[in-house]
């Protein structure tokens, strides 16, 4: 391992919740060459998760209002790793600092409408410089690009390709991905804007066709499949631009899984209950306040969490299901995929890339077989021609 920065992965936000669980995984898992630091605002902060760590590594002051001390982190270090959130808020002045630098730069936000925004922004200027800007490292978006990815590595090659995914979860939802929802409701047009400008800075291959299908509600493996607004089929619609292997002609549709009727009209008057509250200042606030980013809950309660999610896929007289399936989605699992991106970035043979790019365009089957030895499964259900 050879470089001319200092460090090879700084990780800012240890002293948040879901970033502390990184720095657990990483201080467990790096190997022992890997230059690893920590960087955040409150030095004592740090020096505690230090301690808690039972490693050596250096602190770097590190403040998210404060661009120039972003600016010198991203310069002395190959991969900077990112938990502080929300990222419409804090996170742009790191994506300048290194798409400027030609530092990797990894996060986990949710936030579709900051993923259109750093895209028209720095990816002209990180696809000079060299550097990867990697969002959606956890449970958004991993899980689905990279179970798009394997699923249509089992279909045959060059033919148009339709795969449909379905989400299903047992778990708290962290606060981070709470805050992110009720932000995203109060910014519908806000995030109208950002995907419009996206899609016209975008370059698209011109020989081929990708799309999302927003089917209605319908069956679907057993459940009712409900369309899901999320960040997740925007990530795969970017990796099956950038893919030539996704196929001449590629659509996704993504879903949850729901077992009965009734909970499918229960959770989408829910959601309308959010999206009203979620207009109203007053209303809005009290809902920020309640669950807070870097709040979670007890490891006994992140023990018995879960998520599976199978794909359907079909193309050249082939159909093929296949699932990827995990332990606690919002916290444990989430730091175990952003800390292994870092190390797939440190260490791994990696293709050539540059810009705003994907999980699956960037590390694809290295990073998979990461996840799998760190207990993330990928299996083919079944197999069929049709």
């Amino acid at each position: 391992m050879t470089s001319d920065r200092r460090y090879d992965v700084v990780l800012l936000g240890a002293t948040g919740f879901t970033g502390a669980l990184t720095a657990q995984y990483l201080a467990k898992h790096a190997p022992t060459d890997l230059k690893w630091a920590l960087a955040g605002r409150n030095q004592a902060k740090l020096e505690s998760v230090r301690s808690d760590l039972g490693v050596d590594v250096d602190l770097l002051s590190a403040d998210v209002e404060e661009p120039e001390s972003l600016r010198a982190v991203a310069e002395s270090a190959r991969i900077v790793v990112t938990t502080v959130g929300p990222y419409l808020r804090y996170g742009e002045p790191l994506v300048a600092a290194c798409a400027e630098a030609g530092t990797d730069y990894l996060d986990l936000t949710g936030e579709s409408e900051f993923v259109d925004r750093m895209y028209v922004k720095y990816h002209a200027r990180a696809v000079q410089t060299g550097a990867r800007l990697i969002h959606c490292c956890g449970f958004d978006s991993i899980p689905y690009d990279l179970g798009v990815q394997y699923t249509v590595e089992q279909l045959p090659r060059r033919v148009p390709i339709k795969v449909e995914g379905l989400v299903r979860a047992g778990g708290k939802p962290s606060g981070g991905t709470f805050q992110t929802v009720i932000t995203a409701l109060s910014r519908s047009k806000q995030n109208v804007d950002a995907h419009r400008a996206r899609r016209r800075a975008e370059q698209r291959p011109g020989h081929r066709s990708v799309k999302l299908s927003r089917e209605r509600i319908h069956r679907s493996q057993g459940f009712w499949a409900v369309p899901l607004p999320t960040v997740d089929p925007q990530v795969v619609r970017h990796s099956a631009l950038l893919l030539d292997e996704y196929g001449p002609a590629f659509t996704y549709s993504h879903n949850a899984a729901v077992k009965r009727l009734p909970m499918v009209a229960g959770g989408i008057a829910g959601m309308g209950l959010l999206a009203v509250a979620a207009q109203i200042p007053p209303a809005r606030n009290a809902l920020l306040n309640r669950i807070k980013a870097g709040d979670g809950p007890s490891a006994e309660r992140r023990a018995k969490s879960w998520f599976k999610v199978r794909f359907v896929g079909a193309g050249g007289g082939k159909r093929v299901i296949t699932e990827v399936a995990g332990g606690d989605p919002g916290y444990e699992e989430t730091a175990k995929m952003l800390g292994e991106c870092a190390l797939s970035l440190a260490l791994d043979n990696l293709p050539t890339t540059a810009g705003q790019v994907t999980t699956a365009a960037a590390m694809g089957p290295a990073l998979r077989d990461r996840l799998v030895a760190a207990g993330i499964t990928f299996r083919v259900i079944s197999t069929e021609d049709y």
